[in-house]
């Protein structure tokens, strides 16, 4: 007779499964009108402990994984500064509640990363603010598709998706550093699409392939600093920005071996876990969270 796994969800079924009703947003999308609501893990993560006293900066903290990874962050005693655009000042509230609803600060930034001089003053600020800088999240990101291929993209949406994925990536990240002490660590986050590319989201794929490229270098050019710089890579994941630029949601994430998208809630977990003192060995690795979908 074998021992029953008690309560354990079953990964399949615990959270909604496509077909997704239709639905359709402007950029950057906003979480209340998501049907299903995501999950940010906001009556589910329980925090231990695990980031007590650190200074975090999350780009893209507003709403998605952006918003889990700050509410878990919170939970775990981190205080959180986090990003976000002008015309998301509604979910950039919310999120700032659950930080201060878990006793921690929340500093609500509006930043467009696409300019060096906002990625220096963002940096500026968290310094104001927490005195030093623990963990980087570099999270927010850009996409738009396009099923008409290579032709379809214009110069002005090329231009904002290198800007937004990378260059702001790499701004924050270099004006950072003389601020993230011995322990500290930066933690990016990349895609499946680095792996398997989808054709319509082809100049977005490029974006990820570099993060997962930077990672590794930067990894190595840090260690003897004693930083260590990890990524995630997610599979599909249920976010604003999937309604505001795929032109279809209604089967959203049911390629994946699991049949699903992620909720946000599930992808915080594996940015905790970096960001702890228990990853201190880890460091050039991505840890992959897409659902059964095996990548290299």
């Amino acid at each position: 007779m074998t021992d029953q796994p008690g309560d354990r969800p079953d990964p399949v079924t615990q959270h909604p499964r496509p077909d997704f009703p239709d639905q359709d947003q402007p950029h950057p999308g906003w979480t209340g009108p998501m049907d299903p609501p995501p999950d940010h893990g906001e009556d589910s993560y329980r925090g231990t402990g695990r980031l007590e006293g650190l200074r975090t900066v999350i780009t893209g903290g507003d709403s998605g994984i952006g918003r889990a990874v700050a509410l878990a962050f919170a939970r775990e005693g981190a205080d959180v500064l986090f990003t976000h655009l002008d015309v998301e000042e509604e979910d950039a509230r919310e999120t700032s509640q659950l930080v201060e609803d878990a006793g921690r600060k929340a500093v609500a930034v509006s930043c467009d990363i696409r300019e060096e001089d906002n990625c220096r003053s963002l940096i500026e600020r968290a310094v104001g603010e927490f005195g030093r800088i623990d963990v980087l999240v570099n999270n927010a990101a850009y996409q738009m598709g396009q099923p008409d291929g290579i032709e379809a993209i214009s110069t002005e949406q090329f231009d904002r998706v290198m800007r937004t994925n990378l260059y702001g990536m790499f701004w924050l990240t270099k004006f950072a550093l003389p601020h993230i002490p011995a322990g500290g660590c930066v933690i990016n986050t990349t895609s499946v699409q680095a792996y398997q590319p989808s054709p319509h989201l082809l100049d977005y794929a490029m974006t990820k392939g570099a993060i997962v490229t930077f990672t590794h270098g930067l990894a190595q050019m840090l260690a003897e600093r004693g930083i260590r710089v990890n990524a995630v890579a997610p599979g599909p994941v249920w976010t604003p920005l999937i309604p505001a630029t795929l032109p279809d949601t209604a089967e959203f994430g049911k390629q994946s071996p699991l049949g699903r998208p992620a909720q946000p809630a599930e992808l915080a977990p594996a940015y905790v876990y970096l960001a702890s003192p228990q990853a201190s060995y880890i460091t050039a690795e991505v840890l992959n969270a897409t659902g059964g979908t095996p990548l290299p």
